[in-house]
């Protein structure tokens, strides 16, 4: 039993499941709260609470963690283009009100989800720990505000407030809404193509992994929290080989143009520069983070997760494209 659980967030995909997981589990009463009610009944039948508002919102947030004993931060406006006050506003601001009034009103954990996008230098990367330097530029404005975030979390661990922060890589799972639906989108748009040797391995995280990270955290001693923990399946894979396995169970044609990266490095300069001198809202068709992701090696040390936090992986990455393609064909 862990008291009242708070889950943020939770319209989204890690949310989402994080809540429903605690609920089934009958851990505690579990709130599940977002700005967004497109799930609440979703949510309601699942065992949850939901309650709708916004976390920039001080009264809000006063409001939602009174009696709460637990709050698992998973709320962010995550995508790797727009202004730079909506990221701070949605992932700083609303952070750092929330924690405060968690304090304030005798919350004992917060779990904060955090991300790998701050270690992103445009340069392939193996085996990054938590400690290692970060790039003096973040790439984009949702790494520099969770990152920031992060920072007050962190700043604000003490005994009466045990905080921690997870920095899972590439959720992956059923009820996936960004890594396979923007694959899926870019293939049915003729847009998706190999970028550079197509040789990249990085890797992805299970939603189910993510989950069992934070339960982990949650069994934690004091000693192991005020710190940030890398968060992936454990084993890096293949970036085109992972996609091509879901194309295939999907019935699709295999990926095989390809094209330079430097060719797509500079078309996504060009997009971006054309969106920021527009003041378009849209995302780019192209960003120079999407191409790194693409085309760049990528993988993280999870030692310190597994040492300090007993945390041990229980499904790999195909275990978890496999689920998240059984649950798109059930929405078809």
């Amino acid at each position: 039993m862990m008291g009242k659980i708070l889950v943020t967030g939770a319209a989204g995909f890690l949310g989402g499941r994080t809540a429903k997981h605690f609920a089934g589990l009958n851990a505690g009463s579990v709130i599940a709260s977002s700005r967004r009610a497109g799930r609440a009944n979703e949510l309601e039948e699942s065992g949850c609470t939901f309650v709708p508002g916004d976390l920039t919102d001080p009264k809000f947030c006063d409001f939602v963690t009174k009696d709460v004993q637990t709050i698992i931060h998973c709320a962010a406006l995550s995508s790797p283009f727009g202004p730079y006050e909506q990221f701070y506003q949605a992932n700083y601001v609303a952070t750092k009100q929330l924690l405060d009034a968690g304090k304030k009103n005798g919350v004992g954990k917060f779990i904060f989800i955090s991300t790998p996008s701050i270690y992103f230098n445009y340069n392939d990367r193996f085996g990054v720990k938590e400690d290692d330097p970060l790039p003096q530029k973040m790439v984009n404005a949702y790494a520099a505000t969770k990152l920031l975030a992060e920072q007050y979390v962190l700043e604000h661990h003490s005994h009466d407030i045990h905080t921690i922060a997870l920095r899972p890589r590439a959720i992956i799972g059923a009820e996936d809404t960004v890594i396979f639906p923007r694959v899926l989108e870019a293939y049915h748009r003729g847009r998706l193509k190999i970028v550079g040797s197509g040789n990249n391995v990085c890797d992805m995280t299970c939603v189910s992994n993510v989950i069992l990270a934070i339960k982990c955290a949650l069994k934690a001693g004091e000693a192991n929290y005020g710190e940030a923990y890398n968060i992936t399946d454990g084993n890096p894979v293949d970036f085109w080989q992972a996609v091509n396995y879901a194309l295939k169970a999907l019935d699709l044609e295999p990926v095989e143009q390809s094209v330079p990266g430097f060719l797509a490095n500079a078309a996504a300069f060009v997009f971006e520069k054309k969106a920021m001198i527009l003041k378009e809202k849209k995302e780019p068709v192209l960003t120079r983070y999407g191409v790194g992701i693409l085309s760049q090696n990528f993988t993280l040390d999870i030692t310190k997760a597994v040492t300090r936090l007993q945390y041990q992986p229980q499904m790999n990455t195909f275990e978890g494209i496999n689920e998240y393609i059984s649950w798109h064909l059930r929405q078809a």
